[in-house]
């Protein structure tokens, strides 16, 4: 039988794209996990991210490192799919002959052809997640037109995924052992408006989490215009889907915001925030920054800091801006803030919020919280509350004792909950010990 390995690039939604294709080639092929060290490979897919210039670096050192191995003898043949293939189809193949096969980021038929199989690429999934949580991608691109972002370009307009087809999807990651599902999409809040004329994610999130065996349901990529307040609802009130949320706001400044064109201000977005707060108690919000965009100046960037401590975000990520082809900040704005000042912004930003994510994880010591496991490395359960999400957050780490898990072996623990109590902190982590009756 013929082999297959996929390496995967860039954000959460590209790996549920992978899953789909690894499902339409599972029984056609040995499917060899990514890391996994194989003398001789017949097939290696790399699916690319084009978000950004660091991102692009990465995807063709990436094609080209592996490009290397395949002289050398590791790999039969090389494809390469998803964003930066989308992005740039006439340039990449002149830039790097070696590679056997380019496609697309959204129409995954050629790229099942090339590969002898019939299908589209979306008929199940092959996690490459530990097997107790996996992504549930809702739609696909976004009708937002954000001047730094060129995923419209690249992913086209939004479309939702029927309800029905995701219900289903979702039951059958269920019955095979998934008890976390993360709700993911260019924008998860948007979800609906397509197809049903309406914002639908409240709904959809209700219905999921009446599917048994599913225990956590998160959301990432909402966004702050017409935040559907009945989203807030389904976090108060449904002890399945987690007091937490991933909205990225990028500023704060109302210059700022206008040339994003986000379509809000820093009023909407505080009131925004002062509401997820109030109707849902104890929720931990994550968020992204976007630095150096056109057109903020000093005041600006001190303006996003006040609010960040005014706003307290439990995590919090950030981006230098990075002129895109094709986009309306590339085709209207002069990218007019230094590189250097762009970093030193970026650096001043990320040691503030470290120290208020020191403080609130500080602030759990001695609390007591249900965790899943999601491994058991050198002794240390790896594990997450439904504060932290993975890949992204940081982790509770729990140290394996012969008397506090008297009786129980050491792996039939990973993706089962147990109860913690908090015993430690640092901006990151946090450490725990168990709590059996």
């Amino acid at each position: 039988m013929r082999s297959v390995q996929a390496i995967t690039l860039g954000c959460s939604k590209n790996r549920v794209d992978t899953e789909h294709i690894l499902s339409s080639l599972e029984g056609h092929f040995e499917i060899v996990s990514e890391g996994e060290e194989k003398d001789y490979v017949d097939y290696l897919l790399i699916n690319t991210c084009g978000f950004i210039g660091d991102a692009k670096e990465e995807s063709i050192q990436t094609i080209l490192e592996c490009v290397q191995l395949k002289k050398d003898g590791r790999y039969g043949n090389i494809f390469v799919f998803g964003c930066l293939s989308q992005r740039y189809p006439s340039e990449l193949p002149e830039l790097i002959p070696e590679v056997d096969g380019w496609f697309g980021a959204t129409d995954f038929s050629p790229l099942l052809r090339a590969l002898g199989v019939p299908g589209d690429g979306r008929p199940g999934r092959f996690l490459t997640t530990p097997g107790h949580y996996a992504y549930l991608k809702i739609s696909e691109g976004c009708d937002r037109r954000c001047s730094y972002c060129a995923i419209p370009h690249i992913r086209g307009r939004h479309i939702s995924v029927p309800m029905e087809d995701l219900l289903a999807e979702a039951a059958s990651l269920a019955e095979r052992g998934v008890k976390e599902l993360i709700v993911i999409a260019q924008d998860t809040t948007y979800y609906g408006l397509d197809i049903y004329r309406r914002r639908a994610l409240a709904e959809l999130l209700q219905k999921l989490s009446e599917i048994e065996g599913i225990e956590w349901i998160r959301i990432h990529y909402s966004y702050p215009d017409d935040f559907p307040d009945d989203v807030l609802d389904q976090m108060a009130g449904n002890p399945k889907v987690c007091r937490y949320m991933d909205i990225p706001l990028q500023h704060i400044s109302d210059k700022v915001l206008s040339n994003m064109r986000r379509n809000v201000d820093g009023a909407w977005t505080r009131a925004l925030i002062r509401r997820m707060r109030e109707r849902v108690p104890g929720v931990v919000l994550r968020t992204t920054m976007i630095v150096g965009h056109p057109g903020e100046g000093e005041t600006e960037f001190r303006e996003l800091l006040d609010f960040v401590r005014e706003a307290e975000f439990e995590r919090l990520g950030a981006f230098r801006y990075s002129e895109e082809e094709g986009t309306y900040g590339a085709e209207h704005y002069r990218d007019d803030v230094p590189e250097a000042v762009k970093q030193a912004r970026y650096d001043e930003l990320m040691s503030l919020q470290s120290g208020i994510s020191l403080a609130f994880n500080r602030s759990r010591i001695g609390t007591e919280v249900r965790v899943i496991v999601d491994d058991f490395v050198d002794g240390i359960y790896v594990c997450r509350s439904e504060f932290e999400s993975p890949e992204v957050d940081g982790e509770i780490l729990v140290r394996y004792s012969p008397d506090a898990f008297a009786g129980i072996e050491p792996y039939s623990l990973v993706g089962e909950f147990m109860t913690v109590r908090i015993t430690g902190a640092d901006e990151y982590d946090l450490a725990a010990e168990p709590l059996f009756e």
